[in-house]
């Protein structure tokens, strides 16, 4: 098989594929199994611009799908005897709805209805290699291809089986909803076929090129649809790892130390905890002290009762300014000089705090650790990595553990990582019974995972209008990437102790996604990482939200040091046509350059990623009378009041799966700007559960929103999982901007305020399991 790249148009264009030359295997089994390959690809042709961005040449995307290719064979279409169609999608659904997505790229090749096509999970396969990691807005861009290819040979495979049994010519067959017809009225269903189509051994096969659909021939491709999922979901029905019925998975929690990543010493009162109606088991573990129980809420009472002898954790004393105050140490000095002969400089310098990508689903994984084996069940998006940091945890070898990937309750970047499974595991061995592990609430924002600390200075210099330089220098507490690239040789490379690999592999992917869109002469953006004592991850859209929202406040700084409109500024200067459309549509539609009362503003910015691009308007009411207003076991601030988020990622594969992606990023992005973040103090993080961590609320979000998918186009989709954050982060930092006539230098904006809570103890870790929770409804 092979793949062409169509050339970039001054980043316009995505890569897509031709529909010549594919083939793929039909695979020895007893009803019809087919793989596509698409291992030969060539490699990419580029014409851009001089001087482009790495981005503009060879994005992360590139990099991971081509990263997959190799094993792209692997992945198999399966038709059975019932007429149904079967995929096992290596990849996590967790809330993106990509199986959803997938069914539909298979139904349109294959000429079946969506209803037929069961996509499942697949669990860990080490011989995927690169092609079971789920990151990047990547899945869609990296599946699409190899799904519909497989999913095309077995409809040419069901073809050629019909030819025979109704004696015709193939030329003359007709597919539609799993039936074949012939032209003398005579059918054969596909699951009556199934059989005939299956091969006794493999054997590698070539794609008729005209039975690969062009995006003018889709007729469920580019329709909006439900997920296939949601009525399971709003009735309860949807199982995920904590549903699943695993005999002897008893619940599971671990009392955690007051200090962040602290480690346990000694249990002081094991006899007594043990005596607890319910408590059956108390161990040590490396990151606490697991409780085994009946119920969740004796294993709270076990974990509350607990006396235990802690370790120092990696910060302590430690709070935001001394970390802030070692992040300014290891910030490089800007290139170029602040006064340049002629020329004007504007100068801004931004601090992002840390925040929580603790998703709706708290880490939760069961566990099943025997004498020979063991087996794990967790919402998991790198699982070979956690297959084998399980086995290594647990002292046996990886092919002796099985990992299911469940579908998770999100993520934000959180389930890159396995520490909930290799936690199951280490409290399964301990206990030597199965166990069904949940962290509480106060657990994520407190011992989880976080987006770290960081600061990014900007410098510009202008020249009669134009801008000559554009310089951008974003220092960072050291991004976690020891969940590897999806196989266990990068995880083992990045987790060497020296921290240099982990160090490579985040400028790698700063430099693959990192991008100022705009003619600015001479673009300069630079990553430094330090401080290797946090817990952080790639929490959603990864460096491009702070990046891109110190990019934004900037060009709207050029724009009022020129005298110039924001929004005509971004498209005097924009390389994009893409870009500018999107920008266009939102300033349309969000009625751009409207008059609004004092102390509330409009704020527009774009994004540029994923083989696609974004932008948003939004206007914000700052005003005292909407800052100051009361809200119940919440915190005010200035009220986002109208939003409208545009998204152009060429090929859509579901437009209604698309809007929710981009409602959810602009929640994330809002959020970023104005209430999200943790407080670290005394080197313990001071937020625990979402009544402590003010992620976007009901009482925050705008009344009148727009989502706005551009127009489908071209032959290959990009990616929308995370496409919209960034752009919303910034248009409210702008738009904050100008209704207070202040640039903010510190997000969230609230961070500095008095903290709108009551801070849950230290010791015991968590909070009474609640017996009223009646009395705290409206």
């Amino acid at each position: 098989m092979t793949l062409s790249h169509d050339a970039p148009n001054a980043g316009n264009a995505p890569r897509g594929v031709s529909r010549r030359g594919f083939f793929g295997y039909v695979l020895a089994a007893g009803t019809l199994v087919v793989a596509a390959d698409l291992g030969q690809s060539s490699p990419a042709a580029a014409s851009v611009p001089s001087l482009p961005q790495p981005p503009e040449l060879y994005d992360l995307n590139d990099a991971l799908t081509d990263a997959a290719l190799p094993t792209s064979q692997l992945i198999t279409v399966t038709v059975h005897p019932d007429g149904t169609a079967a995929f096992e999608l290596p990849r996590a659904e967790v809330g993106q709805g990509i199986t959803t997505s997938t069914a539909m790229i298979i139904a349109e090749e294959l000429d079946l209805p969506v209803e037929k096509v069961r996509v499942s999970l697949a669990p860990a396969r080490p011989e995927l290699l690169f092609n079971q990691l789920t990151g990047g807005s990547n899945t869609t861009i990296s599946t699409f291809t190899p799904i519909r290819v497989a999913a095309a040979i077995a409809k040419q495979q069901l073809l050629e089986a019909a030819a025979l049994l109704l004696g015709s010519n193939i030329a003359l067959l007709q597919s539609k909803a799993g039936v074949i017809s012939a032209p003398d009225g005579s059918t054969a269903t596909y699951g009556e076929l199934a059989t005939k189509a299956a091969a006794s051994e493999t054997k590698q096969v070539t794609l008729d090129p005209s039975l690969l659909k062009a995006a003018s021939e889709f007729k469920v491709l580019g329709k909006p649809r439900n997920r296939v999922d949601a009525y399971d979901i709003v009735t309860g029905r949807k199982q995920f790892a904590m549903d699943l019925d695993v005999p002897g998975a008893l619940p599971t929690m671990v009392c955690r130390p007051p200090t962040l990543n602290g480690h346990p010493k000694a249990i002081l009162n094991k006899a007594d905890v043990l005596a607890l109606p319910g408590v059956t088991d108390v161990a040590m573990i490396p990151t606490g002290v697991a409780v085994r129980a009946e119920t969740f809420g004796q294993c709270i009472d076990g974990v509350r009762a607990l006396r235990v002898d802690w370790g120092p954790g990696s910060v302590e004393g430690q709070d935001d300014e001394s970390v802030l105050a070692n992040l300014r140490k290891a910030e490089l000095p800007l290139a170029v000089p602040k006064v340049p002969l002629l020329t004007k400089t504007v100068d801004a310098d931004f601090e992002f705090m840390f925040r929580s990508s603790a998703a709706l689903e708290p880490y939760a994984a069961i566990a099943d650790v025997r004498a020979g084996s063991a087996e794990v069940w967790a919402g998991l998006k790198s699982p070979i990595v956690a297959q084998s940091e399980v086995a290594q945890a647990v002292g046996l070898p990886q092919d002796k553990v099985k990992v299911n990937v469940i579908t998770g309750g999100g993520s934000f970047g959180h389930k890159l990582f396995n520490d909930h499974a290799v936690e199951a595991a280490r409290a399964s061995k301990a206990f030597g019974k199965p166990v069904r592990l949940m962290w509480h609430r106060a657990d994520e924002p407190r011992q989880g995972r976080l987006h770290p600390m960081a600061t990014s200075r900007v410098r510009a210099t202008i020249l009669a209008g134009n801008v000559l330089t554009f310089e951008q220098r974003h220092t960072s507490v050291e991004t976690s990437f020891r969940h590897g690239l999806g196989e266990a040789l990068t995880a083992v490379a990045t987790k060497l102790p020296t921290g240099l690999a982990n160090l490579g592999v985040a400028e790698t992917i700063f430099a693959l996604t990192q991008e100022a869109p705009y003619n600015f002469g001479v673009v300069d953006q630079l990553l430094t990482e330090t401080d290797q004592r946090f817990n952080t991850g790639s929490m959603r859209n990864i460096y491009s939200p702070d990046v891109g929202c110190a990019a934004e406040l900037v060009v709207d700084m050029l724009a009022k040091t020129v005298g110039k409109d924001p929004l005509d500024f971004r498209l005097e200067f924009l390389k994009s046509d893409v870009v500018k459309g999107v920008l266009r549509k939102v300033a349309e539609v969000g009625g751009w350059g409207r008059q609004l009362p004092a102390g509330c503003a409009q704020g527009i910015a774009i994004h540029k990623e994923y083989k696609g691009a974004s932008a948003c308007l939004v206007e914000i009411d700052c005003r005292p009378e909407t800052v100051n207003r009361k809200i119940r076991d919440g915190v005010g601030g200035p009220r986002v009041t109208k939003a409208v988020v545009a998204i152009d990622i060429g090929l859509v594969v579901n437009p209604r799966g698309l809007e929710a992606q981009v409602m959810g990023g602009f929640a994330d992005g809002m959020a970023l700007a104005l209430t999200s973040s943790v407080h670290l103090k005394d080197g313990h993080f001071l937020e625990a559960s979402w009544d402590n961590y003010f992620y976007t609320r009901q009482w925050n979000v705008p009344a009148d929103f727009t989502p706005i998918v551009m127009p489908s186009h071209g032959e290959q989709p990009g990616g929308a999982g995370e496409a919209a954050v960034a752009c919303s982060f910034a248009a409210v930092a702008c738009a904050y901007a100008r209704a207070t006539g202040k640039v903010p230098k510190r997000f969230p904006i609230n961070h500095d305020a008095p903290i709108g809570f009551e801070v849950k103890t230290f010791v015991p870790p968590v909070p009474a399991s609640p017996t009223d929770g009646l009395d705290h409804t409206y």
